[in-house]
């Protein structure tokens, strides 16, 4: 007896497995079991790596209906992707989606309608590779502007340790003139002034970047 799974690969609080099982039987199809990878990163590890992703293989026989909510659930790339609708239907096991309503099974014979159907798993694979992409690099951006707000927070790094910010304050106070104190602690004499000028500001600076 056929049996219909759903698999889904759960990467944030809004898609539980709970959250797209309601959302597949929403779409008309009746669920007999659900196989869910948590916390496993679908851009870096192919369907049959995922723990229980090994377990959908074992399970699925021909006749089963597998359900995803999209085709990216099924591999971490276009090349992926595409094995693995492909060795499914080669099992005789139909994989059908829940947006768009997709099915791709191995059942057909015709020339015609296995290209079109080739056709459209390659396009679909490549757009889900294309928006994985798109997505690794906003996430890849704003890190980087974090970083670079953060950073202009706090204002230039200092070029001094508080060690060497001890020594200058230090030998300044017993009088050591100003190329003096940059030789003895290697810093350049602009440092040295800076720190003279406003050795408060220095030590908040140090204060800043070591939070």
């Amino acid at each position: 007896m056929s049996q219909t799974i759903l698999y889904a690969r759960v990467s944030t609080s809004e898609q539980t497995a709970a959250h797209q099982r309601t959302q597949a039987e929403a779409a008309g199809f009746q669920i007999n079991h659900v196989v869910a990878d948590d916390g496993v990163s679908g851009l870096s590890t192919s369907l049959a790596e995922r723990p229980q992703g090994r377990r959908l293989f074992d399970m699925l026989r021909r006749g089963d209906v597998l359900v995803v909510r999209w085709v990216d659930r099924l591999g971490r790339n276009y090349g992926d992707v595409c094995d693995t609708l492909r060795e499914f239907m080669r099992r005789g096991v139909i994989v059908r989606t829940v947006i768009n309503g997709l099915t791709f099974d191995g059942a057909t014979k015709d020339p015609m309608q296995q290209a079109v159907r080739d056709a459209l798993i390659s396009f679909m694979a490549a757009m889900s590779q294309a928006q994985a992409e798109a997505t690794k690099e906003a996430q890849r951006a704003g890190i980087e502007h974090a970083r670079a707000r953060e950073d202009a927070y706090r204002g230039r790094k200092p070029s001094f340790t508080r060690a060497q910010l001890a020594t200058v304050r230090s030998l300044l106070a017993e009088g050591t003139g100003v190329s003096a104190v940059a030789k003895a602690t290697g810093l350049t004499r602009q440092t040295v002034y800076r720190i003279w000028r406003d050795p408060a500001e220095a030590e908040a600076a140090l204060a800043r970047w070591a939070a």
